[in-house]
């Protein structure tokens, strides 16, 4: 029997942070006999059951030099394997079902959409075991978690998560109910091709109007909690950014973001690489005066606006991916929630009082 060894490497370039999915390369080894590539992959990766690595074949996110492949095909010497998968995540504890209300925008036996509030941790980490969406999805499929999919090798990760959003960032997420939802999806973020839209409040006007931002973004070397636009082009990872001006307001701006690719905190790094951080985004230096006045008064509003949105303020607002079973575009859309609006109307009426005041009105 030829020797059957693989060499596998991960593809860590081609990650998309908040996407939740990674690729891996596997070899075949010079010496291996033909052998149908779901049985090799079985044997030699990342304990991914049989049928899944058929369903990764079947969606195309398993290909064989480039190309998708059947299942049946057989693998050949030297042939390179990538594989789209879902980035495995260990937590310290086992995940604690925990009840929650979730703000349910759609559901069906494939995918299940929801409107995230801020404030809500989306997958437990270091300090976040508990209380996070997905401790809150646990709950809510209760019965259902064991036919959920999950990440390779880990029965107690994220169900069904296939992107997250930040913390402190409200909108739109999509949770695959099955394994072929999450293959199919997984690969649509890895393609970029789901759209994303973002509402965001940043300081100043952006000049111009509208525009694309296009630079790497890596960890801040100065703030590992932070991440920075990396100057040279090989460093970090690539990063695009599209905004218009939906609203100037002076001292801030309403804009919308469509994300081209999806890196973590993209949108708030790229603002402030311009000029223009998000409003109170306190890791980015929104939740200073950016442009005003320094008079008491201006700094009592503006103080006091920080207080009624006590985050940065971004919203997932639209959310458009096709169906992974019906292959219908699905498209969402969700307003501003409460706290973003209420600082939107604070900005609009202070405006409004200034220019009475010099006599535009």
């Amino acid at each position: 029997m030829a020797a059957q060894t693989t060499s596998t490497k991960e593809n860590s370039e081609e990650e998309s942070e908040d996407a939740l999915v990674e690729s891996k390369e596997v070899v075949v080894d010079a010496g291996q006999d033909p052998l149908r590539i779901d049985k090799f992959l079985v044997d030699r990766t990342f304990r991914i059951s049989r049928n899944r690595i058929q369903e990764g074949l079947r969606a195309g996110s398993i290909t064989v030099n480039g190309k998708s492949v059947k299942p049946n095909y057989k693998v050949a010497p030297n042939d390179v394997i990538t594989l789209l998968i879902p980035r495995s995540m260990d937590y310290e504890v086992d995940l604690v079902p925990q009840p929650m209300h979730l703000d349910i925008v759609f559901e069906d036996a494939t995918v299940l959409v929801i409107n995230k509030p801020p404030g809500l941790v989306v997958h437990p980490g270091i300090g976040n075991y508990r209380g996070t969406l997905v401790n809150g999805l646990a709950h809510y499929f209760k019965s259902k978690l064991d036919d959920l999919p999950v990440a390779a090798g880990n029965p107690t990760n994220r169900p069904g998560l296939v992107h997250r959003i930040d913390k402190d960032t409200s909108g739109l997420l999509v949770i695959a109910k099955t394994d072929w939802a999450m293959t199919h999806l997984a690969k649509q973020f890895f393609d970029h091709t789901v759209k994303r839209r973002y509402v965001a409040l940043v300081w100043g006007a952006p000049d111009p109007a509208a525009g694309t931002i296009e630079a790497s973004v890596a960890r801040d070397p100065s703030d590992r909690r932070r991440m920075a636009v990396m100057h040279e082009a090989d460093q970090g990872k690539h990063a695009i950014t599209h905004y218009r001006t939906i609203e100037d307001l002076y001292y801030v701006s309403l804009v919308e973001c469509q994300l081209e690719t999806g890196r973590t905190h993209q949108i708030r790094v790229h603002m402030r690489h311009r000029g223009h951080p998000l409003f109170n985004d306190t890791r980015y230096g929104g939740d200073q005066i950016r442009k005003g006045t320094v008079f008491t008064k201006y700094r009592r509003f503006v103080e006091n606006t920080f207080e009624v949105m006590p985050r940065q303020a971004l919203h997932a607002r639209t959310l458009g991916f096709v169906h992974p079973l019906t292959g219908e575009e699905m498209s969402f859309e969700q307003p501003l929630p409460e706290d973003f609006q209420a600082a939107l109307t604070r900005w609009r009426d202070y405006l409004g009082s200034r220019k009475a005041a010099m006599g535009e009105e």
